[in-house]
C-alpha cells in the first residue's frame, strides 16, 4: 500500500527549492573553475578543495535529499573550500565579500519575518 506524502508547509517549500537552486549554482561555479583549471592552473590546494567539493555537491543530491540540515552544511562547506583560499591568498578579497553580506542578511530578514507571518495565517497583531 502507498502511503501519501506529508504535505509540507509552504515555508518548507521554499527552503526546499532554494537549497537545492544553491546547489545547482555551487556544482556550476565549481565544475567551471575545475573546467576553466586546463587554461589556468589553480594552487593544488583550490584543485583538491573544488574536487571534494563538487564530489559532496553531487552527492548530496542522493545522500542529503531528506536533511535539511546536511543539505545547508553542504552548502556553507562546498562555498567556504571556493572562497577561503582565494581570500587567504588575496586579503582585499573580503572587502567586496562583506559588502555582499548586506543583501543577504536583508534577505534573510524578509525571508525570517514571511515565516513569521505565514504560522496562522493572519500577520502579527501591533499594539
Amino acid at each position: 500500500m502507498n502511503t501519501p506524502a506529508p504535505v509540507r508547509g509552504t515555508w518548507d517549500k521554499v527552503e526546499f527549492y532554494t537549497s537545492y537552486f544553491l546547489l545547482l549554482v555551487l556544482l556550476t561555479v565549481i565544475g567551471m573553475r575545475l573546467g576553466f583549471d586546463g587554461v589556468w592552473q589553480m594552487p593544488k590546494i583550490d584543485l583538491v578543495l573544488s574536487i571534494i567539493a563538487l564530489c559532496m555537491v553531487v552527492g548530496s543530491f542522493w545522500f542529503a535529499r531528506h536533511n535539511r540540515r546536511l543539505r545547508l552544511w553542504i552548502i556553507a562547506l562546498a562555498s567556504a573550500t571556493q572562497l577561503v583560499p582565494m581570500v587567504i591568498r588575496q586579503p582585499v578579497l573580503l572587502f567586496p565579500l562583506i559588502g555582499a553580506l548586506i543583501p543577504v542578511a536583508i534577505l534573510i530578514g524578509c525571508l525570517m519575518a514571511l515565516s513569521k507571518k505565514g504560522r496562522d495565517g493572519h500577520p502579527p497583531m501591533r499594539s
